[in-house]
């Protein structure tokens, strides 16, 4: 080629080049539009910082997202959160945060900075889809104080010296679901002084109690798998208006559920109550409902009502052994214990529309000084005795008592 032909070809590529560049539309290099959303912020890639908290430091004032990638971090110290509107999120149970600190301290901690001002809170923090363990030493799991919408989400939480994870007065619309919470020292969930709390899908497993609700209100505990734990299952105190509802609560060494401190206006209702030391012990609740659950092979009473409660109502359960039909127990003969309801020295009871069947030593009991206004109506007794003195001012009647056969 001549020439002459690349200086034809150059003009006529240069041409080209100004036609395209100036075409509506289209911008000059030295005049490049934002790319970016505006208003956004980068997401941190903890991977690109020499530690977590160094990628949480990292965080705007604002908050942001911090993702961690698979790997096991092993930690001496509490990671930190101090930012608003924060999400901390790994890559789920591979993103495996081991607190190795000997002294007490949590893994995890969501809190306002130390110079914030005193009645300031932090908002709406997520923790989710990661791993974090510890040992018989450390601390809590996670530790949220004084945050209003937390959101614990997807977490496998176990071997804490401590609670798995402890929400401490985080007041407005906590939330805990699709966690695994398992073999911690203190209670799997720990709820204090919150208010409008979700539970929910949850596993806890070998905690010491499994969830304790003190000093709130509102609780909605749902679709929960609570088992084997050495103390109890569900501890609820002072707090009122509700619901445990639809759980399997199994094989506590004692009580499954506790009500106690002026509790008030609270329902239990269609959970599984199996193989536990105890049921459901009332020990100062009033205006409360116990309805629809079933309770098999207690080793202790399925319900308990103390002398500190009354206006129960209590209809709608099946007390059982492992009874299978066909005259068949399913259990050993060394494990067939299933014990029903004990009254003590309580007032204003409704026991209505219940089935006690092969219970011992009784299906009701009462206990104490005599109970007051008790309404026992309506229920099927089967192959069980129960208590009809020590009853004052009370109704029994239109119960059907058989031999079971």
């Amino acid at each position: 080629m001549t020439r002459t032909h690349w200086i034809v070809l150059g003009a006529a590529g240069c041409i080209v080049a100004a036609v395209v560049l100036t075409r509506p539309g289209l911008l000059t290099a030295q005049n490049q539009p934002h790319v970016g959303l505006t208003g956004s912020r980068p997401i941190i890639d903890a991977a690109r910082h020499p530690s977590i908290q160094a990628a949480i430091d990292a965080l705007p004032a604002e908050g942001g997202i911090v993702r961690i990638p698979p790997g096991l971090f092993e930690i001496k110290r509490p990671l930190i959160v101090r930012t608003p509107d924060t999400t901390l999120e790994g890559s789920g149970t591979a993103t495996h945060i081991k607190n190795t600190n000997t002294a007490g301290q949590p893994a995890i901690v969501l809190r306002k900075p130390a110079d914030a001002p005193k009645n300031e809170r932090l908002w709406r923090i997520r923790v989710a889809d990661l791993r974090v363990t510890g040992n018989a030493k450390s601390g809590h799991g996670i530790l949220a104080d004084r945050v209003n919408e937390v959101f614990i989400q997807g977490v496998t939480v176990s071997y804490h010296g401590g609670d798995g994870i402890q929400l401490d007065h985080c007041y407005e619309d906590p939330r805990v679901n699709d966690c695994l919470v398992t073999y911690n020292k203190g209670t799997g969930l720990n709820l204090l002084g919150c208010h409008d709390i979700v539970v929910a899908s949850n596993q806890f497993e070998e905690n010491v109690d499994g969830v304790r609700c003190f000093d709130g209100f509102n609780l909605c505990m749902t679709g929960n798998c609570l088992d084997d734990h050495l103390g109890r299952g569900v501890v609820i105190e002072n707090t009122y208006g509700s619901v445990v509802s639809g759980n399997m609560i199994e094989e506590c060494k004692l009580f499954a559920v506790v009500l106690d401190r002026d509790c008030y206006g609270n329902t239990l209702s269609a959970n599984v109550i199996a193989h536990n030391g105890g049921g459901v012990d009332l020990r100062d609740a009033h205006g409360c409902a116990v309805s629809a659950n079933t309770f098999t092979i207690m080793g202790d009473h399925s319900i308990r009502v103390g002398p500190n409660s009354g206006r129960i109502t209590i209809t709608g359960n099946n007390f059982s052994n492992s009874y299978i039909g066909d005259g068949k127990v399913k259990r050993r003969e060394n494990d067939r214990k299933a014990i029903g309801i004990q009254l003590e020295s309580t007032r204003d009871i409704a026991v209505t529309g219940n089935v006690f069947a092969s219970l011992r030593p009784k299906a009701i009991e009462l206990k104490g000084t005599a109970s007051k206004h008790v309404l026992i109506a309506g229920n099927l007794i089967a192959d069980s005795e129960a208590d009809r003195s020590s009853l004052e001012s009370s109704v029994v009647e239109g119960n059907l008592v058989s031999d079971g056969r």
